[in-house]
């Protein structure tokens, strides 16, 4: 037998063992994954040689965390059961994600007693029943959360676990525990359901932000820290017909903030200002301080204090281009030509708001506003028709984001007719830290294996001796990129 020949045998030897031992560890082991059967006999050694591997300090694992972002101005109306159907295609649930976050603007009319009187709840509850009964009803979980434990309030957030259950539940220092939790078919919870979890809800008047993850995630990784808060900048600066809700989190290591909003309405020259300022008093009023329940680990008291943040919601920034221009580009779907005449995006480029965020590329027609009577085609227009307030379209509706280890996959928008709004979402993939207790060294893997490359092992053996040092090897890589190694097989 030549080198070659020794260096794919080991190689092969070494996968057969991975196999094995994957396969007794982890109960939801795939049928695909042979036992191999014929080597038996390196087990013992490849045992020892893989235990002393990981006896070693502290380290940061990195997994893929899949958010899904999405904003509706949904102009007062209160959410009915056929509603589910344009939830369902607004969320995307042919690819389902690991955490859904929806911002909502006006799901109440914005009028006197909505703004001034006491908060109600009511509609909070409804969507939260909706999006709850639409996510877990997609993978034929029956939805009992709401009728055992209603959510009656509008100012929700998750009780976190216990810290002796939490250590209970904690990540293994093993990297074969490590993959069988997080490599699983994330669709599946118990049962062969799909069940997600509400992590946190906020409604101040018509804006409202609602936060769910799989319990599959909750039960592999600590959610600590999470906390809500608003401010409302409308009406002489303080009333809430205008404004944010926010919800701060940490997964694990990586703190995450999501601020829903709701920004000045207007297309005349100046209103671009008044946004631009609102922006800036939200940064400045929003504020997640230190509770005497929060855990020994800091966590970050302002919006920009935090590693991934999300910013969504009916931002209002119009076009500044004369309205049958602006339709005309329209008509065409001329989306670049269109963009460069987006308030939005000259002011971030001038300095006025948003410097250094980011923004999918805008594919697809503008969100507002359409015909309350025929939603099909936008309001006014010529001729103008009676009724029918005349606004220039816009991309009203955004989604922008902040801070490394974010990629945005996708950037959209659905075609419900619920509202005089099109429904506008993003699917991101980003990174959290998990930390591990027992191994120091970076074991970065990912989720989506598809898309991982297997490394090339260039090199050839000269005897045996050579040959065992270059499986040692393989090992030590193996350990540390071992979603690169399962894509091999």
């Amino acid at each position: 037998m030549d080198s070659s020949e020794k260096q794919k045998s080991k190689t092969r030897s070494l996968r057969e063992w991975f196999h094995r031992k994957r396969k007794k560890s982890n109960p939801f082991h795939l049928s695909e994954f042979s036992d191999g059967g014929e080597y038996e006999d390196d087990d013992h050694s490849l045992d020892d040689v893989f235990a002393r591997s990981m006896e070693m300090e502290p380290c940061i694992l990195t997994n893929e965390l899949r958010v899904f972002v999405g904003t509706w101005n949904v102009a007062g109306r209160s959410p009915v059961g056929s509603l589910a159907v344009d939830l369902e295609e607004w969320l995307n649930l042919k690819d389902a994600a690991d955490m859904y976050v929806l911002g909502f603007q006006e799901i109440v009319p914005l009028n006197t007693l909505t703004v001034i009187g006491a908060e109600d709840p009511t509609e909070a509850t409804k969507w939260n029943l909706l999006i709850g009964k639409t996510l877990n009803n997609k993978y034929g979980c029956p939805w009992l959360t709401p009728m055992l434990n209603p959510i009656s309030s509008d100012d929700y957030h998750y009780e976190k676990i216990p810290e002796y259950e939490r250590r209970r539940r904690s990540v293994s220092s093993r990297p074969t525990n490590l993959l069988r939790g997080w490599q699983r078919n994330q669709h599946e919870g118990p049962n062969g359901y799909s069940m997600y979890k509400l992590m946190a809800s906020k409604k101040m008047v018509g804006v409202f932000i609602s936060v769910w993850m799989k319990s599959e995630l909750l039960r592999k990784c600590c959610v600590s820290n999470v906390k809500v808060c608003s401010v409302a900048c409308g009406i002489m600066g303080y009333l809430g017909n205008k404004g944010s809700v926010s919800v701060s989190m940490s997964i694990e290591g990586t703190s995450f903030c999501f601020i829903a909003a709701h920004l000045a309405s207007g297309e005349r020259k100046g209103d671009e200002g008044r946004r631009n300022h609102q922006v800036s008093e939200i940064f400045k009023r929003t504020s997640f301080p230190r509770l005497p329940q929060d855990d020994d680990n800091s966590h970050p008291l302002t919006i920009l204090g935090h590693d991934r943040i999300f910013w969504f919601g009916d931002l209002n920034y119009r076009l500044c281009l004369e309205d049958n221009l602006a339709r005309q580009l329209i008509n065409m779907q001329d989306w670049r030509a269109l963009q460069e005449f987006d308030q939005l995006q000259k002011e971030q480029e001038d300095g006025g708001v948003f410097q250094g965020w980011k923004e999918g590329n805008i594919e697809f027609a503008p969100t507002y506003k359409y015909s309350s009577s025929n939603g099909n085609r936008y309001s006014g227009g010529l001729p103008s028709r009676s009724g029918e307030k005349q606004r220039t379209p816009a991309w009203c509706d955004r989604i922008l984001w902040y801070g490394k280890g974010v990629k945005q996959l996708s950037y959209f928008r659905s075609e419900s007719k619920f509202s005089d709004h099109r429904p506008v979402s993003a699917l991101f993939s980003t990174q959290i830290e998990v930390v591990n207790p027992t191994n120091p060294r970076v074991i970065p893997f990912s989720t989506n294996l598809p898309t991982i490359n297997p490394p090339n092992h260039t090199g050839q053996s000269k005897d045996d001796e050579e040959d065992r040092s270059t499986l040692l090897s393989l090992i030590v890589k193996d350990i540390k990129a071992p979603a690169t190694f399962l894509q091999k097989l």
